[in-house]
């Protein structure tokens, strides 16, 4: 056949094709070319139509990855000989189809640098507009109301472009060619405070928040609590409003260089923080130019940059840092709609800057931190949510993954991809119930996607579970959590085979009825055995000692399990003396009669045993607040001497018995502060638990270690172990894109769960 000779061809694009300027790109290149045809979306995918002469046209498919727009994400192209196509002159972007094929929905992206310069240019028409955006920045997931992506299909669906912005959509050479949102001063949404629009509003809330005053600010996801950073009265107040005694803030700096002023940061973690994600990146270090309430007692600050045009503002005209977090009172779900901002925030705050552009899907920031030069997920939101992950093995059905109960998250799994839904909270109430089952059917309208299957947890009073039971029992997939834990991490790595998974977390419904938190497991994707654990020891009023540590640390001291000496009252005496006696003598009866005391070996329960022992935390007013403030004691105190440990074998497990360890703790106390004992006791955890990973490797020859649970939320622990892990000739591996903590259940569970239909 001739070069010069005409060929047709249909191409579809699959990955992240849709709401990232893709169609233009695509468009230039075919102009640049000569070829002819059309560029849709279709469902989730892209389709094009092209005719041109061979060489062209083989050239146009090799430079479709190559050219693609920054935050597009190529994964499949298939190409399709079609003779039968007949194609007029000229190349265009046609109106989209759907096809019933589940879609990825692009998640939103902070504002680009052309935005940014557009808004603060004098004699541009979008100076300070806070809704400037382009093909390559703007509101994506949050405001789509289903796929493919068209403005049709969006809340900016009410707003009719004016004519200036309806020519930059339809001009190839413009960056807003085809920007679905689109929008300008004339033509798109405005803000309003009370009865002020525009900039009369915008200014309202920068006075409240200078005079001291909390205003609730509409954000991409949701409402926003907004408040000056530096006044400690006015975060205080903040802490009141949203029922959080001590459990630290997220500061919004203006750039980087403002968050360098306020914390050394590394040079990965400057990158997180400028990426378009946009996530709060915790850094390690404090600072004095930020009100003391901001993040009392951690080692650790979380800062972000601005997310929106509408924050640039806001910081631009206050000049300080601000802390910026959820707009929501404890234990509901972010606010996301106007009415319930006035009704349910507006009396708490000075004031509510909302705007007319609909929010249809509620998204949190994200939270990540750098460890080991790699950006590690805490919470996956904004920005990366509900952007897909690969799946090792492709499900034979679609399958719904519901998670835990903390931290919630929901996969849906099609084929070899894993929609991983954003972080919505905890599932404690009606409303956060509501919240998540109203998130479950938007994300199953907008892949066009009903599961034939539902995974859950074994634990059957959670709510998540409780969802999972519209399910016929056929057709429900428990998982047990702790093998979740760790096949999250092993699918995101693509592991491929035996693996060996290490799950430190706070609790877990075992298969034996206990609750689980210190695992050893031999697993597969399919199946996992138990091979290693913590001592037991009982939790005093059950729930009751995870809100109180000092509980914990009397569960230890009265009832472990253990073949060493037991622990003595005396060797606990600080302990004891600090706490109230008739609390003492009634926890100390309660053991002995394992009256309410159901058993654990959760590692995350023996953190907190040992933050209460060292007087560090007795009472947690938050999730995880004991083991943060551990680590937080730990740092600037060097690794140390290793406490006594002690592993034996029993019933076929290798058992790590903490009571040595506690006995030497207590004792190294005497002499040493709390931080050097502290620092100790995590490199003891370390060493304990190479050396169990170490054990069940030469008694089955797995090499690959995958951890997971929320105590790897540690920084010091997870570096101390993935450098011990290494060390000692073994592949240790730590989830990135996935959280490790309970976030990550509903991708471990989707995992599971593609496995087992497929070995079905």
């Amino acid at each position: 056949m001739e070069a010069a000779e005409r060929v047709c061809a249909r191409i579809e694009v699959y990955g992240r094709v849709q709401a990232v300027g893709f169609r233009p790109c695509v468009y230039r290149l075919a102009t640049e070319l000569g070829i002819d045809g059309f560029v849709r979306n279709a469902g989730g995918h892209v389709v094009i139509s092209a005719s041109g002469c061979r060489q062209n046209l083989d050239e146009f498919v090799a430079r479709l990855e190559r050219t693609a727009p920054p935050h597009a994400r190529i994964d499949r192209v298939d190409v399709t000989p079609d003779p039968s196509t007949h194609l007029g002159a000229g190349f265009a972007i046609a109106g989209s189809s759907v096809d019933h094929s589940a879609g990825t929905v692009t998640p939103d992206l902070a504002t680009c640098q052309d935005c940014l310069r557009e808004l603060w240019d004098l004699a541009d028409r979008r100076y300070r507009y806070p809704f400037v955006n382009c093909t390559n920045c703007g509101p994506r997931a949050t405001i789509m109301t289903s796929l493919p992506y068209d403005r049709s299909r969006t809340s900016m669906r009410g707003f009719w472009m004016c004519a200036r912005c309806t020519t930059e959509y339809h001009d190839p050479g413009n960056r807003r060619f085809h920007a679905e949102p689109i929008a300008c001063p004339d033509c798109g949404p405005q803000l309003a405070w009370d009865t002020a629009r525009g900039e009369d509003a915008l200014g309202a809330a920068i006075v409240a928040v200078a005079d001291g005053g909390i205003v609730a600010v509409k954000g991409i996801g949701g409402y926003q609590l907004v408040c000056d950073a530096t006044d400690d009265q006015a975060v205080r107040r903040l802490r009141r409003l949203k029922a959080r005694q001590r459990k630290p803030f997220a500061v919004m700096t203006g750039s980087v260089a403002e968050a360098r002023r306020l914390t050394p940061l590394t040079e990965p973690e400057a990158t997180v923080l400028a990426s378009a994600e946009a996530p709060i990146v915790l850094c390690a270090g404090t600072s004095a130019r930020l009100a003391p309430s901001v993040a009392p007692d951690v080692a650790e600050l979380g800062l972000f940059l601005p997310t929106s045009p509408l924050h640039h503002l806001l910081l631009a005209g206050l000049a300080r840092p601000l802390v910026v977090t959820s707009g929501n009172v404890a234990g509901s779900p972010i606010v996301i709609d106007d009415l319930a901002a006035t009704t349910e925030l507006g009396p708490l705050v000075d004031g509510v800057l909302r705007h007319d552009r609909p929010i249809w899907s509620r998204c949190d920031d994200s939270v990540a931190r750098v460890v080991s030069g790699r950006t590690t997920l805490l919470r996956r939101a904004r920005g990366y949510a509900p952007d897909f992950l690969r799946l090792p093995c492709a499900t034979t059905a679609p399958v719904l993954a519901v998670g835990a109960q903390l931290k919630h998250t929901t996969t849906l799994a099609v084929e070899d991809r894993a929609y991983l839904g954003p972080y919505l909270g905890d599932l404690e109430n009606a409303e956060t119930l509501a919240a998540f089952e109203r998130g479950v059917a938007r994300t199953l309208r907008l892949h066009q996607v009903s599961p034939e299957y539902c995974a859950c947890d074994l634990h059957p009073q959670y709510l998540s579970t409780r969802f999972a039971e519209r399910w016929p029992a056929g057709r429900r997939i428990p998982v047990q959590h702790h093998h979740a834990h760790v096949a999250a991490t092993a699918a995101e790595h693509g592991v491929d085979g035996p693996f060996i998974g290490i799950a430190y977390d706070g609790l877990g419904l075992g298969e034996d009825g206990t609750f689980w938190g210190g695992e050893i497991l031999l697993a597969t994707f399919r199946e996992h055995r138990r091979v290693g654990r913590f001592g037991l020891a009982p939790m005093p009023g059950g729930a009751a000692a995870i809100r109180r540590p000092a509980r914990m640390a009397l569960g230890y001291l009265y009832g472990a399990e253990t073949r060493a000496e037991p622990l003595h009252a005396a060797e606990a005496a600080v302990l004891l003396d600090r706490l109230d006696p008739i609390e003492v003598r009634g926890i100390r009866s309660a053991v002995g009669k394992r009256l309410n005391c159901p058993v654990t070996s959760s590692a995350g329960r023996l953190f907190d045993a040992v933050s209460a022992l060292l007087g560090v935390c007795d009472s947690a007013s938050y999730e995880g607040e004991a083991p943060v403030l551990l680590e937080a004691a730990a740092a600037g105190h060097p690794d140390g001497k290793v406490l006594h440990w002690s592993l034996r074998r029993q019933e076929d497990l290798w058992v790590f018995d903490p009571v040595p360890t506690l006995r030497h703790l207590l004792q190294a106390a005497i002499d040493a502060p709390p931080g050097a004992v502290a620092a100790r006791f995590h490199t003891t955890m370390t060493e304990v638990t190479v050396a169990l990973a170490e054990q069940v490797a030469s008694d089955s020859g797995v090499r690959t270690v995958c951890l997971g649970g929320g105590v790897f939320q540690n920084r010091r622990l997870l570096t101390q172990v993935l450098d011990g892990l290494r060390e000692v000739g073994l592949h240790g591996l730590v989830s990135a894109q996935v959280p490790v903590n309970d976030g990550g259940i509903s991708y471990g569970q989707a995992a599971v769960a593609a496995a087992r239909l497929d070995r079905r």
